[in-house]
C-alpha cells in the first residue's frame, strides 16, 4: 500500500465514519483543535484502523500525534 493510499483511506473513513468535512483534512491541521477529534473519537479511530489496516494502535501512540500528517505517517509506518 502506498502512502497516498493510506492517506486516502484514512481521510475517507474520517469523512464517512466521523462526519468530518473534507476541507479540514489537511496534513498540517491539528487533530483536536483544527479537526475537532476528541478523546472518545480516538478510541473509535483505533478500532477503525484495526478493521481497515489489520493492526492495533495504542492510545499512547496517538497521544504523541498532533497533526493529521503525523497520524498518516504513523499508520503508514505500520503498513509499509
Amino acid at each position: 500500500m502506498t502512502k497516498q493510499e493510506v492517506i486516502d483511506t484514512i481521510n475517507q473513513f474520517l469523512v464517512d465514519d466521523f462526519e468530518i468535512a473534507e476541507d479540514l483534512l489537511k496534513p498540517e491541521n491539528r487533530i483536536s483543535t483544527d479537526i475537532g477529534i476528541d478523546s472518545l473519537d480516538i478510541v473509535d479511530i483505533i478500532v477503525r484502523v484495526n478493521e481497515v489496516f489489520g493492526f492495533k494502535l495504542e492510545k499512547s501512540e496517538l497521544a504523541k500525534i498532533k497533526t493529521l500528517g503525523e497520524f498518516h505517517d504513523l499508520v503508514y509506518s505500520y503498513v509499509r
